[in-house]
């Protein structure tokens, strides 16, 4: 009788999966938007005494729809910055718009936006931290790694941040 069970609920799981579309995603192309790279050390100077780098990352994203059907770009703006942990003289800047433009079918319209934003930059990560690296390395720098980046996470504060500021000021937190 089990066997009955697991074929009927196999029966019905197929159904299911054949009545919602197959999630089709492709990147079509990956660009550098915009690349900037300043040496503060070699522009000023070696900082005296020790240098203990200590670097920031900052991450946004931007998705917008393109006017074929179906496609999206996505654009990951990246600023690392360096500065020395003794005085806060800076190191070094590297800013990076990195996009892809993407064909994206079958994610239902309520799904799209996180999709665009979390799924999007996951798989351009990798070509930025490459990026990142090399530029730090041509720039007179070791190669800087960057760590992975939670996306979910940084979805998640970006809506938490909008939902902050659409609160009106005299509305008390819950």
């Amino acid at each position: 009788m089990s066997d009955e069970n697991n074929s009927d609920a196999a029966a019905a799981s197929e159904a299911q999966n054949a009545a919602q579309p197959a999630v089709r995603l492709q990147i079509l192309t990956q660009y550098i938007r915009d690349l900037s790279f300043e040496n503060a050390v070699a522009q000023k100077g070696l900082p005296s005494g020790e240098v203990q780098p200590e670097i920031s990352v900052q991450v946004s994203l931007d998705a917008r729809k393109r006017p074929t059907e179906h496609q999206y770009e996505v654009i990951s703006k990246f600023r690392v910055q360096s500065a020395n942990a003794a005085d806060k003289s800076p190191l070094f800047l590297c800013e990076l718009d990195y996009g892809g433009i993407f064909h994206v079918e079958g994610v239902p319209e309520d799904q799209l936006h996180p999709f665009l934003m979390i799924e999007c930059p996951r798989m351009m990560f990798p070509f930025v931290r490459r990026i990142v690296s090399d530029m730090t390395r041509d720039g007179g720098f070791p190669p800087f790694n960057m760590d992975p980046v939670d996306f979910v996470a940084l979805y998640r504060q970006e809506i938490a941040r909008r939902a902050q500021a659409q609160r009106p000021a005299d509305q008390p937190l819950s």
